[in-house]
């Protein structure tokens, strides 16, 4: 099956869904027939917790993605953030929610993610935390990608937690299977890319933060 096949699901949203933990009813779930399971698939700017035995999928270019759960309560979610870190960031400067301009960066994102595993019953004593994306996709000076991957990493090491397995870097992009109630994940290296979708995302998103930080709306490479 071509990469441009799998970029898109091939569910249907069905009126039987795992019930949603508060907050995430607007994330798109649906019935995966190809791999018999529940799924919610979460797009740049997302993230999603749940405790239903559900699966999570993204598809990712330079952005990261952190897989966390309670292996212990199996509680877990995933985030998909697109650049390292809002500045002048404060945690009541935002909704409650997991939309918002704050959650395309990794800072917002990382916080956002864990603090709805503990709202959720989780335990950070409990926390496995698995680390994916951060690919060079983009003909730009920046390396985006190793900027995402260098904080995120930073951020786990000051929090005192641990990364049990990462699959980072490289010029690949990479779609993302993530089971929390067992921990598994399955990674999936587009090597030939049949349709640009993910890489012309990429760069409309970057051209747009380029053009607030020139008009002073943002401050984006910056940590």
């Amino acid at each position: 099956m071509g990469a441009s096949d799998d970029i898109h699901d091939h569910g249907i949203d069905d009126g039987n869904l795992p019930s949603v933990l508060p907050g995430f009813e607007h994330i798109h779930r649906f019935w995966d027939a190809k791999n018999h399971i529940y799924s919610a698939k979460i797009t740049p700017g997302q993230y999603y917790v749940t405790s239903q035995g559900e699966m999570i999928s993204t598809v990712l270019g330079s952005c990261v993605t952190a897989c966390i759960r309670d292996k212990i309560s199996r509680i877990g979610g995933m985030n998909h953030f697109m650049l390292p870190v809002l500045r002048d960031y404060r945690q009541d400067e935002w909704t409650n929610t997991p939309v918002s301009l704050g959650t395309r960066y990794g800072n917002v994102a990382m916080e956002r993610l864990i603090n709805a595993i503990l709202a959720c019953g989780g335990s950070r004593k409990n926390f496995e935390i698995k680390l994916f994306g951060g690919a060079k996709v983009l003909d730009i000076n920046t390396n985006i990608g190793q900027m995402n991957i260098d904080f995120v990493r930073d951020f786990i090491a000051k929090e005192g937690y641990q990364v049990i397995s990462a699959d980072v870097g490289g010029i690949w992009p990479r779609k993302i299977n993530y089971y929390p109630s067992s921990g598994r994940v399955r990674v999936k290296h587009f090597y030939k890319v049949h349709n640009n979708t993910l890489i012309e995302r990429e760069r409309a998103y970057i051209r747009k933060l380029e053009n607030q930080q020139l008009s002073g709306e943002v401050d984006i490479f910056t940590p």
